[in-house]
């Protein structure tokens, strides 16, 4: 298996900075131009422990609890390993110590300065020093032999001396580096080193070559170089088994060589090409750590690997061993024992050279800070923040809420060690690991409790761990190690338990949403093989995903989970993609952010806190170098925008592409809100759409100028109704009368299905209707109402259910025949009739400015000779050609009806009712009706047929009654209440009255119907409304069958809708 390199890191500020192991392995010590010393339990510590040892340091070497850093003010002093703390100064210098080393026992220390002065110090006394001169410029660096004989040390005169320690004098001495003044000015620092173990040979890096010196003889035994060194070397390191050398050039060039074989077996290439000059083996795997001149820490693994055993000499050995042809094997010997004679490696174990499994990612909360840090962040998400502190002073807790009405700040003890937590509107969560006295506890704070006892705990079972926890809406959740997720209610009732396919990774839950991920499988190659489950908890349980694999970035990891603030789940992975799920297209997940594009540094990250669709915003942390923030000082909250991954988003083209997408994903919650009962933001959604289809309109428009018909009829296929009508009208004054068809016939169709939809909707509610026996109809009136064995108790709730119910419906009937003449499409497009006049306004005024195309100078509508249908689907046009209206006469097209907009509040619709309408309250209508009138366009006889219709549809009810009467009473004690308000007070006064009293006014609503009925029908039109019809009539008897838009009712008119507002048909 090939070397990985890891991606490196920011460690250090810029300048020279020196790596090294300890003495296990088990951590990462690393010194640099800002002073500090860092040591790193891996590459991907994100919190490493920090050291300041001076204002820089030059070198570091740790060998037996002793971290020696050569510092800038002239000094080698000594600190505590792994604390810290100072153990004073070996020794000093008059200018600075370039490089420092340490025996191989341990005891004795070398340092060389720019004084040209190389000093041996021991350790344990720092006066027994020895003193080496002989160089004549600064020295560059130094390597004790492994036998604690020789010292080697390099120059910037250009010789490399080995020095004989017990009698402090030069044995050797070549002359192999170009000579310079100073460090800063050499061409290499030329980091030599021994051989461990023997010590039989000497490495020094000359220029682009590696020279190997024999001990004792001092000759040049032979050189190592490859292809791929452009460069000087500066710096080499032995493998611990001395087999391997390492060497790192200026240009970034990290090459290693097998010395036995002479072969190169790794190359490496610098990210960027900085100059390598800190090398360090790890003493037991096969890793190098190394950093470069700009202070980046980086790690190769897997060194050594591709050299295979079935390399064809070893292979021939090994004939030769089960043969018994080896002259080395005894005559006692047999096959097996040539086997044990031979490596372990060579005959035992297998060679693999597959991919390798990924180490399973540890489990975490969302929001949180490693459990490591003495101050960190337990959770942080849209309601609040939880920070956990555990120094010598204090052990505690401290929850923060961003909305301070939900709850006030609060401070609690951690005497149990709580390590997870989550936290929503109405509770704290709250759990620890076990101890050898104590289970895993999982504790609530319901602070949303109406009782005294707002706490509760609850123990796991033994040898039973949480490892993830979650809060809902009225519930709470944790995920434990017996594979186990176990749901409580809010108030600490047990609910569900079930099981999970693998360990958890991390939970989520928002409302009545639960997502879980866990391990389904085992990665290979730096993937790791999730799978995610999202269940509903609520009265109707269901699971929405089941176990379907969750999509990462290649190598990376899951580093957030959760719902964005209308419900949606997201997540994270490390490297910064933020994916979303697209209810829309099967439960698909979609990409809709790279924090990573938004990143000053290679080394930067963004930690996410919260995610919103509504206005569109991903609010996160920027960390420096880092990837989570400190608690200290406050971090702030930065802002990122949304984009998908669409091609060439440069263009104008791909711009709306990407634009008209993503309100498309970032508006489909409402449909998902709107089909499971919640409350949603009207106004927002026919914003949203209103926004889709000026995007689509100019789309359309640019497909146009580039002659692309057919991608138009793809865009308009896209359309709502009413704007493929305007896309009609476009194509037309540019003289695409071929498109212009085609689309006619697309609007035709797509007429024709909305009424089948509605239609069949219509089927269906009719259908459904008997299963409902309490939606707003008096029990008595209908054969169904009364289910037997009602109690009086049950009789009177249905009763006032009845009654209040009944304000939701008012809003239904009159408003049904209204609509149908105002805007038949308004259904299509998701929108009130108001709003949807507005948006077809608005886009025809708006598109035609705005979009480049070709428009014929001619104001008046040309005449399509095959589109007959324009004339009826072209809403607001002027003027309307006489083939036109005939052609309509003819086809007789489809009456479609609107569906009945569902309110969002009983007090609103109610209210909505009990207010005036007056002819012309809304300007958008009455600027329609005037063009409808000077067109000519209305049947009068219509009219009234349909207002006779509509005066019939409903009864009224006892509460309306009884409200018409005591509304002056309730303005008079409360003269401040708006509409909704006084319906809303009614309610509560009507609910206050006797059942009897209730039951007179319930009679006197049914008393009557008998007679208003049969007043309602002698009711005739008013006289001037009769000439206004036969005039009309006369006028223009050809558009008769034009736009069926009704005229604004007259108070009187209003009045007798309303009186008979609930009488059913």
């Amino acid at each position: 298996m090939p070397s990985t390199q890891k991606p490196m890191r920011y460690g250090h500020a810029e300048g020279h900075t020196d790596v090294c192991f300890d003495d296990t392995g088990s951590c990462i010590v690393t010194c640099g131009s800002d002073g500090d010393v860092r040591i790193w339990e891996n590459l991907d510590d994100d919190d490493p422990k920090s050291i300041s040892v001076g204002e820089k340091a030059f070198s570091c070497a740790l060998k037996n609890g002793k971290l020696i850093t050569a510092v800038s003010n002239n000094t080698v002093q000594i600190h505590t390993f792994p604390e810290g703390a100072p153990d004073g100064i070996l020794t000093r210098f008059p200018m600075h110590v370039n490089h420092v080393t340490f025996s191989p026992d341990g005891t004795k220390v070398a340092a060389g300065a720019s004084d040209f002065m190389i000093k041996v110090v021991e350790v344990a006394d720092s006066s027994k020093q020895k003193t080496f001169r002989g160089h004549d410029a600064p020295v560059l660096s130094l390597s004790f032999d492994p036998k604690d004989v020789y010292l080697a040390s390099a120059s910037c005169d250009g010789s490399v001396r080995v020095w004989n320690i017990a009698d402090q004098t030069c044995t050797t001495s070549w002359l192999l580096l170009q000579k310079c003044n100073d460090v800063i000015n050499a061409k290499s620092i030329c980091r030599l080193a021994w051989q461990p173990g023997t010590g039989k040979l000497l490495a020094v890096p000359v220029d682009k070559v590696v020279e190997l010196f024999r001990r004792e003889t001092w000759d040049s035994e032979f050189d190592l170089s490859d292809a791929s060194i452009t460069e000087s070397l500066n710096v080499v390191v032995w493998s611990p088994c001395g087999r391997f050398l390492a060497a790192g050039s200026v240009n970034g060039n990290i090459v290693v060589w097998n010395v036995e074989t002479q072969q190169c077996i790794e190359r490496m290439r610098h990210e960027k090409k900085y100059s390598i000059c800190g090398l360090a083996w790890h003493p037991k795997y096969k890793q190098i750590a190394y950093t470069d001149t700009e202070g980046n820490l980086g790690l190769l693994e897997n060194i050594g690997d591709v050299e295979k055993p079935n390399d064809k000499v070893l292979n021939i050995g090994l004939i030769k061993a089960s043969s018994g042809l080896l002259e080395k094997e005894d005559d006692g010997d047999d096959q097996t024992g040539g086997f044990a004679a031979l490596p372990a490696s060579s005959t035992q174990q297998p060679f693999y050279d597959g991919p390798m499994p990924t180490p399973r990612q540890k489990p975490f909360q969302s929001g949180s800070t490693p459990v490591h840090l003495m101050h960190r962040f337990m959770v942080w998400n849209s309601v609040g923040i939880i920070r956990c502190y555990n120094d010598e002073q204090d052990n505690a807790i401290d929850i923060e809420f961003h909305d301070t009405s939900v709850h006030h700040a609060t401070h609690l003890p951690n005497s149990l060690s709580h390590t997870m937590a989550d936290l929503s509107t109405e509770a704290i969560l709250l759990a620890c690991e076990s101890t050898e006295e104590l289970a895993s506890k999982l504790h609530c704070i319901h602070f949303g409790s109406w009782d005294a006892n707002k706490e509760w705990t609850v123990d796991m079972p033994k040898d039973e761990e949480i490892e993830a926890i979650c809060l809902g809406q009225g519930w709470a959740a944790c995920a434990t190690t017996a594979l186990l997720v176990r749901v409580f209610s809010v108030g600490g009732v047990q609910r569900e338990i079930f099981s999970l396919p693998g360990p958890v990774v991390s939970m989520a839950g928002h409302g009545e949403q639960l997502m879980v991920v866990y391990h389904r499988g085992t990665g290979f190659d730096g993937d790791q093989c999730l799978g995610v489950q999202l269940l509903e908890l609520g009265m109707k349980k269901r699971q929405i995903l089941h176990g379907d694999p969750l999509s990462l970035t290649r190598k990376s990891y899951l580093v957030w989970v959760g719902f964005s603030a209308e419900g949606t789940p997201c997540y994270v992975d490390s490297e910064g993609i933020v994916r979303m799920l697209n209810r829309a297209l099967g439960n698909t997940w979609i990409p809709v952010c790279n924090t990573r594009e938004h990143c000053k540094g290679k080394y930067d990250h963004y930690w996410v806190v919260g995610i919103h669709e509504n206005p569109q915003q991903l609010r996160c942390i920027p960390c420096k170098g880092a990837r989570f923030p400190p608690t200290l000082p406050r971090p702030a909250v930065a802002i990122l925008p949304f984009q998908l991954p669409y091609c060439q988003v440069a263009t104008e083209k791909g711009q709306m592409e990407e634009q008209y997408w993503r309100s498309v994903v970032f508006h489909s919650h409402v449909d998902y809100l709107s089909k499971n009962g919640y409350e949603f933001d009207e106004n927002a959604k026919n914003q949203a759409v209103k926004e889709q289809q000026e995007l689509l309109m100019k789309l359309f428009a640019l497909s146009c100028k580039l002659e692309r018909e057919f991608r138009c009829v793809e865009l308009a296929d896209l359309m709502t109704h009413n704007v493929v009508n305007l896309a009609i009208k476009y194509a037309s004054r540019s003289h695409r009368l071929n498109l212009a068809q085609r689309l006619s016939d697309m609007a035709v169709q797509k007429a024709s299905e909305l009424a089948a939809a509605q239609q069949q909707q219509e089927e269906e509610e009719e259908e459904d209707f008997p299963k409902h026996s309490n939606a707003g109809y008096s029990s008595s009136a209908t054969e169904w109402g009364r289910l037997p064995g009602r109690n009086a108790q049950q009789d009177q709730e249905v009763e006032d259910a009845e009654e209040t119910d009944a304000c939701e419906e008012a809003e239904e009937t009159p408003e049904v025949h209204r609509e149908s003449k105002k805007n038949i499409f308004s259904e299509w497009t998701g929108s009130s009739p108001d709003n949807s006049c507005r948006l077809n306004k608005e886009l025809s005024g708006s598109i035609f400015q705005a979009v480049p195309a070709v428009v014929s100078s001619n104001r008046k509508d040309p005449v399509v000779p095959s589109a007959n249908v324009l004339d009826n689907m072209t809403k607001y046009s002027k003027k309307t050609s006489l083939s036109g209206s005939r052609a309509v006469n003819k086809q007789n097209p489809p009456v479609i009806k609107p569906l009945t907009p569902r309110p969002k509040t009983k007090q609103a619709s109610a209210a909505s009712f009990f207010q005036p309408r007056t002819p012309a309250t809304n300007p958008v209508e009455k600027i329609v009706e005037e063009r409808e009138e000077k067109a000519g366009n209305e049947s009068q006889e219509a009219k009234v047929t349909e207002q006779e219709n509509t005066e019939n549809r409903r009864p009224k009810t006892g509460f309306q009654m009884w409200l018409e009467e005591n509304r002056a009473n309730i303005l008079t004690d409360n003269p401040d209440l708006n509409e909704a308000e006084v319906i809303k007070e009614g309610m509560s006064r009507f609910r206050m009255l006797t059942s009897e009293e209730r039951m007179v006014w319930t009679e006197k609503a049914r008393g009557g119907r008998v007679s208003d009925l049969a007043e309602d029908k002698k009711r005739k039109r008013p006289p001037a409304e009769e000439e206004e019809v036969s005039k009309s009539q006369e006028q223009k008897p050809e558009d008769t069958n034009a736009s069926k838009k009704s005229k604004p009712l007259d108070p009187s008119t209003n009045n007798r809708l309303s009186a008979f507002a609930f009488k059913q048909s």
